[in-house]
């Protein structure tokens, strides 16, 4: 299976940086060149490429920009990262040519590479990271313990649809019950009912409130009183003289009496007070409340009551069905929660084995990274050591603290190059910016060598100032900056054979190269191979 590596990267339109392609090769690869070359930028294009905001070089990406980024990844498929400004300025993203989110490069760039910076480390970020690299230093498996784990939290899932445990299932299945006893109480005889005696109240309410006038009306007209209408009638129709002369109107007179008496009978036949019964109308007032007071509390309807009721019956019905294997769950919790406990011990014990271990093979390396007045301690702790993180402490007699409170930028990255020597992988690719800063001489052939042997297990890239850090490296690329015309551009290109002497030699005695600079490049280049 091949190892992880950065095929090529490639920048556009990145401040100085016009067109830029760089393929890198196996092993290590070193990238030199003079300061404000564009070093930073070509970084920063590599950043952008992993998802980063490219803080580094936001100022610098012009309209037309343009970064990408082509693994090989370990099953041996080629993965091209890309970024591209649009014409707003907004920060395009893409996988193999598909547009995706910053947040899907940076997922897939944690399987391929991590960036020791001096200010940052990607492989520091989360204490996950650390952790792994632990487990994996000390062949720690936790795998048993995962397994146990899933288990539980698939039992549990079981056990909280069912209604958690013992105790919250029987109130479960009480409140369930005294649902579905609510609902049945009411008797429901269809979604429509409400509506059907909501109709029926009305159509008796207005019903009565007509028989009451009808009766008032009979009254009014022909009642036991001296003032009612036809009474007065009569009495006026009494009063008319007699004599031949008054026949005629009195009998028209009479008859309109007769006639009006006649009409209130009719009138009076329309009565019926048991069409207007008060006691079906307060049962079915009483029905009504009832019935809303249902609706109110399961949906809003009747409809979803009765759909309530068949829901609550389901579940408690599977709640029932399900007692016996509750019952086995949670005995199967309880088991599995006692062989968490131990294999957590387990894990615990195993990490803080594998934590001595790494911490006394790092510190071994600290004396060949410029650090060998510092100290250094993998710390676990929690049930199953899980919780962990790197102390360190730069100089004797100086309390030990987090490694990146602690740390200056120089320091991390050589800590980071230190356990790298003892935790290299081969499945991702590691990028070290400016590791040597701040040493020379043998020091900086030791960080060289350092690097270059981690590049015999994992691609390692790294930027450098020293040409005996360069001199070590199995690719070296250069990159240059130019000034034509009023425009300043940077081009990158790798450099063998002579170029390759010349610039170890410029790198040792600037752009004035001598026989001398010349010849000791020879002879850092012949040490290095």
């Amino acid at each position: 299976m091949p190892k992880a590596k950065l095929i090529e990267l490639y920048a556009h339109g990145l401040g100085i940086i016009d067109d830029a392609r760089i393929e890198f090769g196996d092993g290590f690869n070193v990238i030199t060149g003079e300061t404000g070359a564009g070093k930073t930028l070509l970084l920063g294009a590599l950043d952008l490429c992993l998802g980063g905001e490219g803080s580094s070089t936001r100022h610098a990406i012009l309209n037309e920009m343009r970064a990408a980024a082509v693994f090989l990844t370990r099953e041996g498929r080629e993965l091209a990262l890309t970024r591209e400004s649009s014409s707003s300025g907004r920060l395009r993203s893409a996988i193999d040519g598909a547009t995706t989110s910053a947040e899907a490069l940076r997922i897939e760039a944690d399987k391929l590479i991590v960036i020791h910076g001096q200010h940052d480390s990607l492989s520091l970020k989360n204490r996950s990271d650390v952790l792994k690299i632990i487990d994996v230093s000390g062949g720690v498996s936790t795998e048993e313990l995962d397994n146990v784990r899933t288990q539980l939290h698939e039992l549990q899932k079981i056990r909280d649809q069912f209604g958690g445990n013992s105790e919250n299932r029987e109130r479960e299945i009480d409140f369930l019950q005294f649902q579905i006893g609510d609902i049945e109480a009411a008797k429901v005889k269809s979604a429509s009912e409400l509506h059907d005696v909501l109709s029926e109240l009305t159509r008796l309410s207005d019903l009565r409130e007509s028989q009451s006038t009808l009766v008032s009306l009979v009254d009014e007209l022909d009642g036991e009183s001296d003032g009612a209408l036809l009474n007065r009638l009569a009495h006026v129709v009494s009063r008319i003289p007699a004599g031949s002369t008054y026949d005629v109107v009195r009998e028209i007179m009479t008859s309109a009496l007769v006639q009006a008496r006649e009409g209130v009978s009719e009138l009076n036949g329309l009565t019926d007070p048991d069409l207007s019964d008060s006691a079906t109308i307060d049962e079915l007032e009483k029905r009504a409340t009832q019935l809303q007071s249902l609706a109110r509390k399961y949906g809003g309807s009747l409809e979803s009551a009765l759909s309530t009721l068949d829901d609550l019956a389901e579940k408690l019905s599977v709640m029932t069905e399900g007692a016996i294997r509750l019952s086995t769950v949670d005995e199967e919790i309880r088991a599995l929660q006692e062989q968490e406990v131990l294999l957590a011990r387990t894990a615990r014990r195993d990490r803080e084995r594998a934590a001595v271990q790494l911490t006394q093979a790092v510190r071994a390396q600290l004396p060949r990274v410029a650090l060998a007045n510092a100290s250094l301690r993998f710390e676990v702790d929690g049930d199953d050591g899980s919780e962990v993180q790197i102390l360190f402490a730069p100089n004797p007699g100086l309390p030990e603290g987090p490694l990146q409170a602690l740390a200056s930028g120089g320091e991390l990255s050589r800590v980071l190059l230190a356990i790298s020597l003892e935790t290299a992988q081969e499945d991702v690719v590691a990028v070290f910016d400016e590791v040597d800063a701040g040493v020379g001489g043998q020091v900086a052939q030791q960080i060289g060598d350092c690097l270059r042997e981690v590049g015999g297990r994992q691609q390692v890239l790294a930027v450098t100032h020293l040409a005996s850090v360069a001199a070590k490296a199995n690719h070296h690329f250069v990159i240059e900056k130019s000034v034509s015309k009023g425009s300043t551009t940077t081009t990158l290109r790798p450099v063998l054979g002579e170029e390759r002497i010349d610039e170890i030699a410029r790198m040792l005695a600037g752009d004035e190269m001598t026989g001398e600079s010349r010849a000791l490049a020879s002879r850092l280049l012949e040490l290095g191979r």
